[in-house]
């Protein structure tokens, strides 16, 4: 159990047996009023936003969760995505409900850490940037390459980005996981 001035964005408690994200956290402390934690939660396993108003001193269970590496197999023609345990080598699916948004991040035979709850698997969790190739973009007209205009480039997952007019084919490019942004052409 952790007070509501505990928690953090990002951590995952247990309520009514179900697992909720915490999406956003705010707290307040209105004039001399005691103070009010407004969360925002996601539902892991249904989607499901909700939102919170606690106490300081009210308590929230914490769920524990186990990170494993896996390595991603392929996308199933239902749209869930088969996994690998590297350790044990069994093969598991996460469906695209808990891990559709992040996997345009992930490269086919990639290894990623699964997170668990209970020895069933949740969800990925990412690095903060990946390096992935373009496979498509359009190219620059001419007069275009001074300004701050941005054109779309898709890359070797099927993730569409916004990326600077002076980036083509093949170049290979850092994007922000948590944003989707383009972040630098990467020199090898």
């Amino acid at each position: 159990m952790a007070r509501a001035t505990e928690i953090r964005k990002g951590q995952v408690i247990e309520m009514d047996g179900q697992l909720l994200l915490i999406t956003d956290y705010e707290h307040k402390t209105p004039g001399n009023l005691r103070a009010i934690i407004n969360i925002k939660t996601r539902n892991i396993e249904t989607g499901q936003s909700g939102q919170m108003r606690l106490g300081s001193s009210d308590q929230l269970e914490v769920a524990f969760l186990d990170r494993k590496k896996a390595e991603y197999l392929y996308k199933e023609a239902n749209g869930d995505f088969m996994f690998m345990d590297s350790e044990t080598y069994e093969q598991f699916v996460l469906t695209s409900e808990l891990v559709g948004d992040k996997m345009g991040y992930v490269k086919e035979n990639e290894t990623v850490d699964v997170t668990y709850h209970n020895e069933r698997p949740l969800g990925i969790e990412l690095p903060a940037a990946v390096v992935l190739t373009v496979t498509e973009s359009e190219e620059a007209v001419k007069g275009n390459t001074a300004t701050n205009v941005k054109k779309s480039a898709i890359v070797e997952t099927g993730l569409e980005v916004k990326v600077p007019f002076h980036i083509k084919v093949d170049d290979r490019i850092k994007i922000s996981t948590d944003t989707g942004d383009f972040l630098s052409r990467v020199n090898d």
